[in-house]
């Protein structure tokens, strides 16, 4: 099939869905993959390199001509998108659930959707989970940026001229985000706490090496969904764990949220009052910016500052490390691709197969996926 692959329009995007690599097991696997000139240049990678990997390179219109499938990173803006083929396969993180109307204009236009952030959590599908992917990224890049902002050291450090501190590090969400930044946070010589409502993350938190802190009652223990995802919880537990969360940030350097429920606002979890009681010089990286943040006083994309704490606000994490990423995502979409097709390479999505059913928002002129009708 012929696939292409845009330059992301959308401010701030800086992955692409290619690399130079996937086009060269794409090429081999019998697809023909078009190029549009320039879209890995903010991943650092030129169109020369995708050249030599087989790729043909063009305009918009030339790359899209006669298109099976689109790979793209982001929901490609309303001007792209009224070019695409009618009956086409469009494949990215489509952000399903923050604009449902979307997914009612591609089924509109004839056009297929496969929404990545819906890949089902089983073993198979695992190496097409972008979601995880990104995240793991995230994860490392929110505790970098927090020592940047911090104006600080890290690790203890021991000289003659007297002992620095290490700096307490808490991470709010111990899932992929939580545990790489866990790992992050370790690796630079902080000491390390972490909280989660699911309690399959406390022994992951102690494999870490950081401490586990939360409400444990009965609530607790079943507080997670048959796919590995949060619950939300009910106001009784929210109350006492935020109880519990307070007087330990009042403690803490560098506070990392991750906390994200599928479908919903995210959860607020620090409080403009929590906030207050920091110590200057304290920072925030709230992961959750693009869906509300999981602190009350968080910007998307600014770094704000109150009573010298400052809150960072970067919606697109990944983004900031856009070759790791980009190379990441495309190894998702090349292990997508064997269920897009049939045996002679022709686009026939597997219907059928629950990845696909998972993935599918919509088929043949209508919005299938359960959440969206």
């Amino acid at each position: 099939m012929k696939i292409a692959i845009l330059k992301e329009r959308r401010d701030g995007e800086t992955r692409v869905a290619a690399t130079p690599e996937t086009v060269k097991k794409l090429i081999g696997a019998g697809h023909e993959i078009h190029v549009e000139k320039g879209a890995g240049e903010t991943a650092s990678l030129p169109d020369d390199l995708f050249e030599a990997a087989g790729a043909k390179m063009g305009t918009l219109a030339a790359t899209l001509k006669d298109a099976d499938a689109i790979y793209a990173v982001r929901t490609p803006d309303d001007a792209t998108l009224a070019k695409l083929p009618k009956g086409c396969l469009l494949v990215g993180l489509l952000e399903p659930h923050g604009d449902k109307a979307k997914a009612k204009s591609f089924a509109d236009a004839g056009i297929d959707a496969l929404s990545m952030e819906f890949t089902p959590r089983i073993t198979r599908a695992q190496a097409m989970d972008a979601l995880s992917s990104q995240s793991n990224l995230a994860g490392y890049r929110a505790v970098i940026e927090a020592s940047q902002i911090y104006r600080r050291a890290f690790p203890m450090m021991m000289t003659a001229a007297g002992t620095v501190a290490a700096a307490k590090a808490f991470i709010m969400g111990a899932g992929v985000a939580g545990l790489q930044a866990i790992a992050t946070a370790r690796r630079l010589g902080a000491v390390v706490s972490a909280t989660d409502v699911r309690p399959a993350a406390k022994e992951q938190v102690a494999s870490l090496g950081a401490k586990f802190i939360a409400v444990e009652d009965e609530e607790f223990k079943a507080a997670e969904t048959s796919g590995g995802y949060a619950k939300e919880m009910s106001k009784e537990y929210q109350a006492k764990q935020a109880e519990l969360v307070a007087s330990h940030i009042a403690k803490q350097d560098v506070v990392v949220t991750t906390a994200l429920i599928p479908g919903r606002p995210a959860p607020k979890l620090i409080t403009k009052a929590m906030v207050e009681t920091m110590k200057p010089g304290s920072v925030i990286i709230d992961i959750a910016a693009a869906m509300g943040g999981n602190c009350e006083l968080t910007k998307p994309d600014e770094i704000v500052e109150h009573k010298g704490v400052s809150i960072a606000g970067f919606t697109n994490l990944p983004g900031r490390l856009a070759a790791d990423a980009s190379a990441l995502y495309a190894r998702n979409l090349v292990n997508l691709t064997p269920l897009l097709v049939d045996d002679d390479g022709k686009l026939a999505p597997h219907w059928d197969d629950e990845v696909i059913v998972g993935m599918a928002l919509t088929r043949d002129g209508k919005v299938v996926h359960e959440t969206l009708k």
